[in-house]
């Protein structure tokens, strides 16, 4: 069965669940096989428990909120107008409090949910009745959604409170940050071995060894522990499943989903609630065509939000000329009026890699990135970088290939002779490589740039201090556990 045929299932059963508290088990009342006795001992009981935790991560709406959050508060990413600006203004001035929605709605809430459900299939599973291989699948999958969870939740928040049960209920205080990095990184990598190759598993968007394992090498990454970063990377590498999709142009497009660069994705429909939002909101002023696009069509059914995502100028102007990843942002078009419409300054680019033809109203169809292909390659050449004195050749190797889909030279150890001439290369390329995929964020954190980066295009440095490194724990969340404290600064 195919993952498309069962989203809308995975969806309504997270729509179910999703009003429910942190602590609470998924409600479901049918009075058949899902009667209250037995939804827990059932493998149709268990699975539409793992769905749910699948649903969770699966919030394809939210991932226009996620990908703005990550990059107008850094050197790509800028908004302007609409509802959504009272928002995203914050994150551009830096000036976000923990009563800013997003920190609850799109980040906090979904991923507790899924901990709550995960925690419920990996408390039970031994209790239904199904083969010894479903139990060891559905407790790795589990796990590997819990970790990825806390994961996301680390990146957002740092140490949070690590429930681990359903049974844990009440207040409850942060881990420490060596007991929640420990945990995420042992979750995924009990996980791994009982998850199947990539393309084994039952359903395209199910968990497997890449997936996890990918997963894992990009925490390794975020926290330096570049070793651990280079060998998860490798693995990945090592399944020989994964490779880069050519052209570049094509890459994000519905009709080439599924591809083997994809490693995890939110997947989207072209239906309300399950559609792909980001478009609506890159979409100019009046817009009617363009002749970079003249493959898109504009139809007056599609929708054009008043807020308006933008690339910064700055950005755009640094890739080279020759840069094909370039060809997927707009800088020029025709409005209704039928006059052109120069956007290259201003920073009022647009990054257009989810156009959809049959885009419904604000719904387009296009899958939202979350892990690539090419992530691992170059998650592993800056690892391997850091590991060394000088980049080795494979450093060189691994990033080359990226560079030479893009229709670039070739890097080499007399272009880039040092450890911190390459670790600038590896963050220059990513972000060519990832705008519009919601990664800036956390790879100028990591590169030490998040704050000076920000204070150079002009952010107080009042604003742009060392708390804001991480974003506050939802003052909801505060006030209803006298346990959790907040984070410094908020």
């Amino acid at each position: 069965m195919k993952m498309k045929k069962i989203v809308k299932y995975i969806f309504l059963l997270g729509i179910a669940t999703g009003s429910a508290s942190c602590e609470e088990m998924l409600d479901v009342t049918p009075n058949s096989e899902f009667a209250p006795g037995n939804v827990l001992t059932s493998e149709n009981g268990i699975k539409a428990l793992l769905f749910s935790a699948y649903a969770e991560e699966q919030t394809q709406q939210n991932s226009r909120f996620l990908i703005n959050n990550a990059e107008v508060s850094t050197d790509i990413g800028f908004n302007s107008g609409g509802g959504e600006n009272g928002q995203l203004v914050h994150m551009i001035n830096f000036t976000w409090d923990a009563s800013l929605g997003t920190f609850q709605g799109d980040v906090w809430a979904p991923e507790y949910r899924c901990i709550r459900d995960a925690n419920g299939v990996i408390e039970n599973i031994d209790n239904v009745v199904t083969s010894d291989a479903n139990k060891k699948l559905f407790k790795a999958e589990g796990r590997a959604l819990r970790a990825n969870a806390y994961m996301n939740l680390y990146n957002y928040f740092g140490p949070v409170p690590l429930r681990t049960s359903t049974l844990q209920v009440g207040d409850f205080a942060k881990a420490t940050d060596e007991e929640i990095k420990a945990f995420i990184e042992d979750e995924f990598r009990t996980a791994i071995p009982d998850l199947p190759l990539p393309g084994q598993e039952e359903a395209y968007g199910r968990y497997n060894k890449g997936v996890a394992g990918g997963l894992l090498a990009r925490f390794m990454l975020n926290t330096k522990q570049w070793q651990k970063a280079a060998d998860a990377s490798k693995a990945v590498i090592d399944l020989n499943y994964y490779t880069l999709f050519t052209p570049y142009k094509d890459l994000f497009m519905v009709a080439n989903e599924q591809n083997k660069e994809m490693i995890l994705v939110k997947q989207c429909k072209n239906e309300v609630d399950y559609g792909n939002w980001y478009m609506a909101g890159a979409l100019p002023p009046a817009y009617k065509n363009s002749p970079q696009f003249p493959q898109y069509t504009y139809l007056p059914t599609m929708s054009n939000f008043a807020t308006q995502y933008r690339l910064r100028t700055a950005f755009v102007n640094s890739f080279a000329a020759n840069d094909l990843r370039k060809s997927l942002i707009l800088t020029s078009y025709v409005n209704n009026a039928n006059a052109t419409v120069n956007i290259q300054a201003g920073d009022n680019a647009r990054c257009f890699k989810y156009w959809d033809n049959a885009t419904i109203g604000n719904n387009s169809g296009n899958d939202v990135p979350v892990l690539r292909y090419a992530d691992i390659l170059l998650i592993r050449a800056e690892a391997l970088n850091e590991l060394s004195a000088v980049p080795t050749t494979e450093c060189f190797t691994l990033i080359n290939q990226v560079r030479t889909r893009a229709g670039l030279h070739d890097l080499t150890i007399a272009t880039t002779p040092t450890k911190e001439a390459f670790r600038d290369a590896v963050l220059a390329e990513r972000g060519w490589e990832f705008y519009g995929e919601g990664l800036r964020r956390e790879d100028l954190i990591r590169h030490g740039k998040f704050l000076s980066s920000a204070i150079a295009r002009g952010v107080s440095a009042a604003s742009a201090t060392t708390d804001k490194l991480l974003f506050p724990i939802p003052q909801t969340e505060v006030s209803a556990n006298k346990l959790l404290v907040q984070n410094n600064g908020y």
